[in-house]
């Protein structure tokens, strides 16, 4: 048997001075930890969208039926890539590896991963299967307002897709693996590969519906890829996690009792997005304004995820290891740091939804019509932006402990709240009331569960904490006004660029990219006024550290 991996150690004390401060280098690893995955995580989120801005310019919105057929076609396959890939699953298991590790060494908890993927192969094949023969009368679920040819087209693309299922598992589950040996670069680098074979597969297309169908191959070459690389990773790793015959273990149906609450909890945002693409699949276009919403409301929530996935091993290691102490002050530093991006960009969508959408996204077949209804929607997402990205680290701190059916509770409450109330602003403010629905219901589960965790003891924000938060809600308060200031004044801002055209980019895509530069550089100055960072805290997350 091998002897115990390195990056379990659970033992180790956490020194920590009344301030809250790290000095045995915990703190900035943690934050390089989240760093690594949200820069990869950001590369893929860019040229994701990069591909959304392709994908509407052949597809458009509310103008051909391919666009609404593709992206409630991809969201099936795509729902399943964000509960398992983007940390949902990972959530589940880390904390059992993780333990494993620690207790019994490599060679016991490799076996626990090789055994659990094979039960999950299996499991997400047989998905596939039954997908794939009953998509034609499921489609009538997940999209009600389909008829005619949209429904035949969707269901087309979508059996095209369900393959990217299985690839999806297997490569969730050996980012868990990785992440459990606190590797981080290859699980947030795979989606890269998803965005650039969509963007090589639909280049060459001549019409809406061959774009669809391009796109949609696309993503199976992709997952395909994906899972490749991380099989080659793990390897890399000395991980060995062989493909074995599934058996339902104790160990496993452990496992798979944590995992299945545990999914469910940490995907309720995920689930709650897909829900409300349901609920608007009877307006020609409504699909499509969702899926360009996506792309920009969750863009921060990736910082949310990153600190999620690099705060769960750490937070697994000192709960093991009866360091109550460093778990706080680790959900603190990840709550910060999430925080500070997640109230500017909140304030930014609120305040320039139009503008955004408008300058990156109208031309081609998506016309000024779409961009407004879709700036109407962005809107309501953007207030509730915070608490999606909340929502990535408290649903750890219950998995850390090994409880995932109390946010798993917590999840299904937030889905009857989604469904309730956006079937009643549904009937009031068309779409936008679908993405205030979403916003309410996450914002009640996260109160929901920080009471929770506070009743319990779990989790309860410091003085300190609790200060820097409400400094950087003033903060970002102010970066909001600049950011109306400068949707207000937009013509101004595009007159002295009237003329300016560089590969196809004019005066809108330079005057939105250049404002949105400016106000994201006057940040830090704003915090720093505020008191929500000071200049020794910067240096200390931009400074290696020595653990």
């Amino acid at each position: 048997m091998r002897g115990v991996s390195r990056t379990a150690d659970p033992a180790a004390p956490a020194a920590q001075n009344p301030s809250g401060q790290n000095p045995s280098g915990k703190s900035s690893g943690l934050i390089r930890s989240s760093l690594i995955y949200t820069v990869f995580t950001m590369i893929s989120r860019f040229l994701g969208f990069a591909r959304d801005l392709v994908l509407a310019y052949y597809l458009g919105a509310s103008t051909f039926i391919a666009a609404d057929a593709y992206n409630m076609a991809f969201s099936f396959p795509n729902l399943f890539r964000r509960v398992f890939a983007e940390g949902a699953f990972a959530a589940a298991f880390v904390p059992a590896y993780s333990k494993s590790l620690a207790s019994d060494g490599e060679e016991i908890a490799d076996r626990l991963a090789a055994d659990a993927m094979a039960v999950l192969a299996v499991a997400t094949l047989a998905i596939t299967i039954v997908a794939e023969l009953s998509m034609p009368w499921l489609m009538y679920v997940i999209a009600p307002g389909f008829e005619g040819p949209k429904h035949d087209l969707a269901v087309r693309l979508a059996q095209i897709m369900m393959p990217y299922l299985p690839c999806m598992a297997i490569y969730a589950h050996l980012s868990g693996v990785l992440n459990g040996r606190n590797r981080f670069i290859l699980s947030a680098a795979a989606p890269i590969l998803l965005n650039l074979w969509t963007l090589f597969a639909v280049w060459p297309a001549h019409s809406p519906k061959t774009a669809a169908f391009y796109a949609s191959w696309g993503v199976i070459a992709a997952g395909i890829s994906q899972a490749a690389l991380l099989w080659w990773g793990v390897r890399k790793s000395g991980a060995e996690v062989n493909f074995v015959r599934p058996r339902l273990s104790p160990e496993i149906k452990a496992l798979i009792k944590l995992a299945v609450p545990g999914t469910i909890a940490a995907s309720a945002v995920q689930l709650n997005i897909f829900i409300s693409s349901i609920l608007v699949s009877g307006v020609q276009g409504g699909r499509s304004w969702l899926s360009v919403c996506d792309r920009l409301y969750l863009l921060p929530v990736v910082v949310g995820t990153a600190m999620g996935v690099a705060l769960l091993p750490r937070l697994s290691r000192a709960i093991h290891g009866g360091n109550h102490r460093e778990g706080q002050a680790a959900i603190d530093e990840a709550v910060l740091f999430s925080s500070a991006i997640g109230f500017p960009a909140a304030a930014a969508l609120v305040a320039m939804p139009y503008f955004l959408v408008d300058g990156l996204y109208t031309r081609g077949a998506f016309t000024h019509y779409d961009a407004q209804q879709t700036a109407l929607a962005l809107l309501n997402y953007g207030w509730g932006v915070p608490a999606f990205v909340v929502n990535q680290l408290t649903t750890r701190v219950f998995f850390a402990n090994q409880d995932t059916r109390t946010p798993m509770r917590y999840a299904l409450i937030q889905i009857a709240v989604n469904i309730a109330a956006g079937l009643a602003l549904f009937r009031v403010f068309g779409v936008p009331g679908i993405a205030a629905a979403t916003s309410l219901a996450s914002w009640l589960g996260v109160i929901l569960m920080i009471a929770a965790l506070m009743r319990r003891n779990l989790w309860r924000p410091s003085a300190l904490a609790t200060s820097r938060l409400l400094r950087m809600a003033v903060a970002s308060l102010a970066l909001g006004v600049l950011a109306w200031l400068a949707s207000h004044f937009r013509a101004q801002i595009e007159a002295p660029l009237h003329g300016l055209h560089v590969m196809g980019l004019g005066a809108k895509e330079f005057a939105v990219v250049g404002s949105a530069a400016v106000i994201a550089a006057l940040y830090p100055f704003l915090l720093l006024a505020s008191g929500g960072l000071t200049l020794a805290q910067m240096r200390m997350l931009l400074r290696r550290r020595k653990a």
